[in-house]
């Protein structure tokens, strides 16, 4: 048949011009300009390395220069508008996002389960982004597939398996996810395809100190918050092994499938680990799935000396970990790893797409890992605590675990030799958990009031240091205890120094109350 021709097109002069300098001048966002793409990098490497390595790691700079969100708004200059800006104001703007972040490397920032700057660390983070690829197949990840595996098999290996598999997710909430999916999935492989009318009443167990996210996941994998069943702890933050049996008799009398228990190594404010031996003895006598979340406190298997905190991790079916905490690779850093050799990752997970996951590949399609995880595209984890491993070697990042643990003690026995200050208790881990007694309070602890005074402390005295940005540091309260700080010992950059500052710096800014 014959093509009906399209009828002319005639352009202004306007159009023809913006024509010719579409094809003849770089446009501001410098595509088709190396030279000037290659100059701003410089630029912007420069700024990072003078404003966040070296100032951002200063005891004498500032952790962070609070402003009022309305005020930071204006600061920042967020408004995205029509014209592109010049490379000047691209370089300013870079300036104040980093002038008014706060400084998680800085060695007073001890407000979260990270910190610290791991030069090794930055730098495969830095080749991670300038390369830009997905850790779905080999086809486009070679190197990232192959090395994944490979950290993957280390930690494994720390755990006390000799074989398993396991992935990096984006977070330790999602690997405790994926835990508890594929837990289900294992004990109901028809869930994948019916839902949950394939499914009984189940029932999952964890202790009260837990992290938010089992409660999280079973909402979300539509198990419902109803189907977590809480575990007392003792006055350590523990599980108790027998209220664990007792909770999964009670379960079963009143209907419920109990199909996994996840324990704790490391909880979030206390720092507790759970007694994964008895644990594991009472899920081995139910047949139930054993999670062990160390995100926090995984890295103590580097330790020689402190590793039997985590004593039965071994006989745990998947751990989660995340080296971004203790170990300063860098958000983020999270591995979930499994004992299982049977494909359940990907039995669980995958959905064959042909269009990635070809079957009739020139190379072993094994090696296309992407259908193991909910995700399509995936950021490359693995490089930047590979690096660094690379550069410290298991000795060295033993030696910063170690290292964390003796100042964590010189801050506790420094913490009881001052008046004003009180331990919440003993600590197991590098949580330092205790009360700032401002002189008012001093002496009054029987009056009635007190509690609910005291608990007025902490926050007071986080405003203070974050407007000044002296430093920062968590509080909250626990149970029937009013607020009081937690702090962290995780940077590999703290000295005896910082701990002595951070007893000074309270008791400067709570001379008064």
């Amino acid at each position: 048949s014959q093509l009906c021709p399209l009828p002319p097109v005639y352009l202004d002069r306007d159009q023809s011009r913006k024509i010719l300098m579409a094809d003849s001048q770089p446009l501001l966002s410098l595509d088709g300009d190396p030279v000037a793409a290659e100059a701003l990098l410089q630029d912007v490497f420069g700024i990072v390395v003078d404003e966040v390595i070296r100032k951002g790691t200063s005891a004498s700079e500032k952790v962070c220069e609070w402003k009022e969100p309305e005020e930071l708004k204006q600061l920042l200059d967020l408004e995205l508008r029509h014209e592109g800006e010049s490379q000047e104001q691209i370089l300013e703007h870079c300036r104040a996002v980093i002038r008014y972040s706060v400084k998680t490397c800085h060695p007073r920032f001890f407000n979260q389960l990270f910190s610290g700057l791991d030069p090794h660390a930055l730098a495969g983070r830095i080749v991670t982004e300038s390369l830009n690829t997905s850790q779905y197949t080999y086809e486009i990840a070679p190197v990232f597939v192959l090395m994944e595996e490979e950290v993957l098999k280390k930690l494994r290996a720390l755990v006390g398996w000799s074989s398993g598999d396991g992935v990096f997710c984006p977070g330790g909430s999602i690997s405790n996810m994926y835990a508890v999916n594929l837990a289900r999935y294992q004990r109901y492989p028809d869930c994948k395809q019916r839902g949950l009318r394939a499914l009984p009443p189940l029932a999952l167990f964890t202790s009260k100190e837990c992290h938010y996210s089992i409660k999280k996941g079973a909402a979300f994998l539509g198990l419902g918050t109803d189907s977590v069943r809480v575990v007392k702890a003792d006055e350590r933050g523990k599980m108790i092994p027998e209220d664990l049996e007792r909770q999964i008799s009670l379960a079963k009398a009143e209907g419920a499938v109990p199909f996994l228990v996840s324990a704790t190594s490391g909880t979030t404010v206390l720092g507790a680990f759970d007694p994964l031996e008895a644990i594991a003895d009472v899920c081995q006598h139910h047949g139930l799935w054993l999670h062990v979340d160390a995100a926090w406190g995984g890295s103590v298997l580097l330790s020689q000396t402190h590793r039997h905190l985590l004593a039965g991790i071994q006989r745990a079916d998947s751990v989660a970990w995340n080296p971004h905490k203790l170990l300063s690779t860098g958000l983020q850093c999270s591995a979930l790893l499994l004992r299982d050799t049977s494909n359940l990752l990907k039995r669980c997970h995958g959905s064959q797409a042909s269009y990635l996951f070809q079957q009739d590949k020139f190379y072993d399609v094994a090696l296309d890992t992407g259908d193991k995880v909910v995700q399509c595209g995936r950021r490359v984890d693995c490089l930047k605590l590979w690096l660094m491993w690379k550069a410290q070697g298991e000795q060295g990042l033993q030696r910063r675990v170690d290292q964390a643990f003796a100042l964590a003690r010189y801050l506790v026995e420094e913490l009881k030799k001052r008046e004003g200050f009180e331990l919440v208790m003993e600590p197991e881990f590098v949580n330092v958990c205790f009360w700032f007694v401002p002189p008012s309070l001093r002496g009054k602890k029987g009056s009635p009031d007190y509690s609910e005074r005291l608990s007025k402390v902490a926050p007071i005295l986080k405003e203070r240091m974050v407007r000044k940005g002296s430093m920062m540091i968590g509080y909250q309260p626990h149970g029937t205890r009013s607020n009081f700080f937690r702090m962290v010992v995780a940077n590999p950059a703290l000295t005896r120094a910082d701990m002595d500052f951070l007893l000074n710096e309270l008791e400067r800014l709570g001379q008064d109350l």
